[in-house]
C-alpha cells in the first residue's frame, strides 16, 4: 500500500499504524504519531488500520539546548 510518512511517499505492507512503525524502524522509538492531521495515542496504534493514501507523521521529542 502507498501512504505519506513525513511528507514523503513510501510503499509499506504493514496494515496497522504499529507495523508500518516496526517495518520504517521505529518499532520502539518513544514517538509521537498523527493520522491524516490528528493526533493518534500510542494505545490506538495496534488496533488502527491504514488504507492507501493514508498520510501518517513520525515526530520524535528532540534534547539538547
Amino acid at each position: 500500500m502507498k501512504i505519506d510518512v513525513n511528507g514523503e511517499g513510501k510503499t509499506v505492507t504493514g496494515t496497522t499504524v504499529s507495523e508500518v512503525l516496526a517495518e520504517l524502524g521505529w518499532g520502539e522509538a518513544r514517538v509521537a504519531t498523527a493520522l491524516n492531521s490528528e493526533f493518534l495515542p500510542k494505545a490506538a496504534r495496534d488496533s488502527t488500520a491504514l488504507k492507501d493514501g493514508d498520510r501518517l507523521e513520525v515526530l520524535a521529542a528532540m534534547q539538547g539546548g
